[in-house]
C-alpha cells in the first residue's frame, strides 16, 4: 500500500494546490489543513480514499465540544474520513489489511521529561492564546490541553497493545499505521529551534509506543523527517515520517515534495 501524506498546508493563507500523487492508494491528511475548513472541499472527489486527523489549528477560535461533530460532518460531506481516537482497517489491492489508528494526540508537555513539565506548560500559554479555543466553555489552557492529550495517549496505548491473533480471520490486520498531528518524539523536533520549553508543545515522548507500530505519520513541526526506530526480535524497524509543508513565506515549504509516495511495510502475499 502506497500513501500520500499532506499536513500543515495552512490553506487559509497559503497558495498551494493539492494534487493526487500518481500511484497512491490512500491520501492521509495529518492536520492543520485549513483553519476555516473550507479548503477541505478541495479533496472532494479525490481519486483514492482520504483519511484525516485534525490539527490544533482546525480548532482556532472554536469550542472543542461543538467543533468536533461539526468538523466530522463537514469532512464527511467532502468524502473525508476523520479519525479521532478511532481505528479503521483498509485492504490494499492484494488483499493485505492495514490498521490505521488516528488521533490529534495533543501535547501533554512531557516531551522534555516530567521535571520540565511546568516550564513547558508556561511556554505553551503563548500558543494557547494564539489558538483562542475553549473546551466546556473554559479557555483551552495548558492544563485542559494536557487532559485532552492524556486521553489521546491512553486510547492509543490501549489500541497498540492489541494484537490481531485472537481475532477472527476477517478482522485481523497485517500492519499498523499511526496517524497523529503532534509528533511522537523529540527526534521529530524542528532543528531550527533546538530543544527549548516550547518544543514540548510540538513533540510528545511517545518513544515507547513507536515500536508497537509499523509506521507513524505526523505533522505539526513544519519540517520533514523520516527515521527508523529499532524494534528488536528480528523485526524490521518502525518508521516515523513527517511530510509537513509549513509556511512558504518563512521558507518552510522549500524542498517539500507533495507527490512523494510512502510505502506501508506489509508481508508478502504467497
Amino acid at each position: 500500500m502506497h500513501l500520500q501524506l499532506l499536513s500543515d498546508l495552512h490553506l487559509e493563507t497559503e497558495d498551494f494546490d493539492p494534487r493526487p500523487a500518481p500511484g497512491a492508494d490512500l491520501l492521509v491528511l495529518a492536520g492543520d489543513i485549513d483553519t476555516t475548513w473550507s479548503a477541505l472541499e478541495r479533496f472532494a472527489g479525490w481519486p483514492v480514499p482520504v483519511l484525516m486527523v485534525a490539527g490544533n489549528h482546525e480548532f482556532d477560535g472554536r469550542e472543542l465540544d461543538e467543533a468536533w461533530p461539526a468538523l466530522r460532518e463537514h469532512a464527511e460531506r467532502c468524502g473525508i474520513r476523520l479519525l479521532e481516537r478511532e481505528a479503521c482497517v483498509l485492504a490494499d489491492r492484494d488483499g493485505r489489511r492495514v490498521r490505521f489508528l488516528g488521533t490529534v494526540r495533543w501535547s501533554d508537555f512531557d516531551g522534555l521529561g516530567e521535571a520540565q513539565r511546568p516550564r513547558a506548560m508556561r511556554a505553551a500559554s503563548y500558543f494557547q492564546r494564539l489558538m483562542r479555543a475553549t473546551v466546556g466553555g473554559q479557555p483551552l489552557d495548558a492544563e485542559r490541553l494536557r487532559e485532552q492529550a492524556l486521553a489521546c495517549r491512553d486510547w492509543l496505548a490501549d489500541e497498540l497493545a492489541r494484537t490481531p491473533e485472537a481475532l477472527p480471520a476477517g478482522q485481523r490486520w497485517d500492519a499498523t499505521v499511526v496517524i497523529t498531528h503532534f509528533a511522537p518524539s523529540l527526534r521529530s523536533g524542528d532543528r531550527r529551534f533546538g530543544q527549548q520549553p516550547g518544543t514540548a508543545s510540538f513533540c510528545n515522548a511517545d518513544d515507547a509506543l513507536i515500536p508497537l507500530a509499523d509506521l507513524w505519520l505526523h505533522g505539526h513541526v513544519h519540517c520533514r523527517h523520516d527515521y527508523a526506530v529499532e524494534r528488536g526480535e528480528g523485526r524490521a524497524p518502525a518508521r516515523v515520517i513527517s511530510q509537513a509543508r509549513g509556511l512558504a513565506r518563512k521558507g518552510e515549504a522549500d524542498g517539500h515534495d507533495p507527490l512523494r509516495l510512502i510505502e506501508v511495510p506489509l508481508p508478502t502475499v504467497a
